[in-house]
């Protein structure tokens, strides 16, 4: 499986499948959150922390204007935040690539100030459907990783109904 589209009926729905994608994690990652503002994206993000194993007394919060909050896990995770970047070169004085593709599981929101939309990850879009609901669309690419083709099957399994 490459690609899964799943409806989430409110935050805690949000919360729990972002969870669920974090449990399933067993090496580094880079997962990439699109979508509107207020679509979901930090709700997601805090869900995949508390299943990689994040404190629950730890705020999972949005690095708005520092770009990257680390958070120690049984995998590291690196959440970036580009919606405030201004220059791309940035990333580089952050060492973006050492955490992107390096030892832990990198989430970055508003990939697409990257200006790459092929880059190699699991690429998540958060769409608005009403006030509560939201389409979570995920889609595999340029990655062989068998690990993370079943943490989307067993998201399809197990959507919350």
């Amino acid at each position: 499986m490459r690609s899964l589209s799943v409806v989430s009926d409110g935050e805690s729905q949000t919360l729990k499948l972002g969870e669920t994608l974090g449990r399933r994690l067993q090496k580094p990652t880079l997962i990439l959150l699109q979508g509107d503002l207020g679509t979901g994206k930090s709700v997601f993000a805090r869900g995949v922390a508390r299943g990689l194993g994040v404190d629950p007394e730890i705020p999972i919060t949005s690095p708005t204007f520092t770009l990257m909050n680390h958070y120690q896990a049984r995998l590291d995770l690196y959440h970036f935040d580009l919606y405030r970047l201004s220059d791309p070169d940035e990333l580089i004085e952050l060492g973006f690539d050492e955490y992107a593709y390096g030892t832990g599981v990198a989430l970055v929101e508003w990939p697409e100030k990257l200006n790459d939309a092929e880059i190699p990850g699991l690429w998540v879009q958060l769409t608005r459907l009403s006030a509560t609901q939201r389409e979570i669309s995920f889609l595999l690419r340029g990655d062989n990783n068998s690990e993370l083709k079943s943490a989307l099957q067993d998201l399809g399994a197990n959507v919350i109904r």
